[in-house]
């Protein structure tokens, strides 16, 4: 394991004495599994995202309340209270898998790779878009999103992708590392569609999680997901109104043993003159039977319906509430 860092002073002086330490304990704690969970074999490796993540799950009651207030809503009555148990228990196991696997990275290469992940749709994916791109891959948080981008690239298809930038800044390096080990290259959230419109315009392809809520102050576009109104990026959609690139929706699938399938759906058919939120819908429409077949895998704890419009006739989840701008955007009220 390398040194300690210090602490960059233009980064770290606004920070509490307490909170500094916190943030070095923590790069501490994620570099030591960095270092033991690739020492890990497979099975030990799967049977660590089980456990972690059914602890998690009982753990975290707050995460717990949402999943199942999420789960009640979009399914009424199609699952008892103990089948939404389950499925919550489920989804964390997922979402800890996903996990203890981008820390188990460091085992897969160029060459055994394919032990660990296969395609699906790959061949209609090479024969309309090309093995190598370019394109615009719009993902979700489903099954092993960490390692659609790992096998992608041992594959060819090397991408831009849009990360998450940690309130600890020590994380980020160490979590770049893991995720651009076959060659892809992450950005920052902030400034990210300047660079993904760049690598585009070079016939490059760009990847983005499609799935998150945005605040509506924030580029956002009002759309349908599993029966109720939510505030997601349209940065796919700009992007594609502006270099042409198709859009190609991909979602992950457990397979037994600790496997994974990388689900690669045709490239969307996107009518002349369609808006950013049409295009939008279009892309979500593609993951929600997916998610509705089978559910569980699916990040469930997240407050995915975070505002809601003011005259909804249907239920939200718990922690739904009317915004102002919300609901004057375009879509937030029909069929509410």
């Amino acid at each position: 394991m390398s040194a300690l860092p210090e602490l960059p002073n233009d980064a770290w002086k606004s920070l509490s004495h307490w909170k500094a330490i916190r943030y070095r304990l923590e790069w501490l704690g994620v570099r030591l599994l960095a270092f033991l969970i690739p020492q890990l074999p497979r099975r030990g490796a799967v049977q660590l995202g089980r456990i972690a993540g059914a602890l998690a799950a009982h753990l975290d009651r707050e995460g717990r309340r949402v999943a199942l207030s999420n789960l009640e809503v979009v399914f009424g009555a199609r699952y008892s209270a103990a089948e939404r148990a389950r499925i919550t228990r489920q989804s964390y196991q997922q979402f800890a898998s996903t996990m203890i696997d981008l820390f188990w990275n460091p085992r897969i290469n160029a060459d055994n790779w394919p032990d660990f992940i296969e395609f699906a749709g790959w061949a209609e994916f090479a024969r309309t878009v090309g093995p190598a791109g370019p394109c615009i891959i719009a993902a979700c948080h489903y099954g092993n999103f960490e390692w659609f981008s790992l096998a992608a690239a041992y594959k060819g298809l090397v991408a831009t992708i849009v990360s998450q930038q940690f309130r600890n800044p020590l994380l980020d390096p160490i979590f770049n590392r893991l995720r651009e080990q076959s060659g892809h290259h992450f950005v920052q959230r902030e400034g990210a569609i300047v660079r993904l419109y760049k690598t585009l315009r070079r016939n490059g392809t760009a990847a983005i999680l499609v799935d998150l809520t945005l605040h509506p102050r924030q580029p956002a576009v009002v759309i349908d997901v599993l029966g109720m109104k939510t505030s997601v990026t349209y940065a796919h959609a700009w992007l594609h109104r502006r270099t042409g690139m198709p859009i190609v929706p991909v979602h992950q699938e457990a397979l037994p043993g600790g496997r994974c399938r990388v689900v690669f759906h045709p490239r969307l058919e996107i009518p002349r003159g369609a808006t950013d939120q049409e295009i939008a819908q279009l892309c979500w429409n593609c993951f929600e039977p997916v998610v509705r077949q089978n559910p569980s895998p699916w990040l469930w704890m997240y407050k995915y319906w975070r505002f809601r419009p003011a005259n909804a006739t249907r239920s939200y989840p718990f922690y739904a509430h009317p915004v102002r701008r919300f609901d004057n955007m375009p879509g937030a009220n029909d069929g509410a």
